[in-house]
C-alpha cells in the first residue's frame, strides 16, 4: 500500500526549448524528467549550445578573482 505518492511535474511551457543532458538531444516543451534537462532556453539553437555555455559560464566564474578561493 503507498501512502505517499509524489506527483511528477513538468516544470517548463510549450515553446521552451531544453537541451536532455542523458539523451544529448534538444526537446520542445517539457517532455523529460529536470534531473536530465537544461533550460529552458528561448530558441532550439540556445538550447543546442547548453553545455558549451554552462562550460564558458564554468571557465568565468572559475577565473573570477572575489569568487576563488584563498
Amino acid at each position: 500500500m503507498v501512502l505517499f505518492r509524489r506527483k511528477r511535474r513538468l516544470i517548463g511551457k510549450p515553446g521552451d526549448f531544453f537541451y536532455n543532458v542523458e539523451t544529448g538531444e534538444v526537446e520542445e516543451g517539457p517532455q523529460s524528467p529536470g534531473k536530465n534537462r537544461m533550460g529552458p532556453y528561448a530558441t532550439r539553437e540556445e538550447a543546442e549550445r547548453a553545455l558549451a555555455t554552462a562550460s564558458e559560464r564554468t571557465s568565468e566564474w572559475e577565473s573570477d578573482p572575489k569568487w576563488r578561493n584563498p
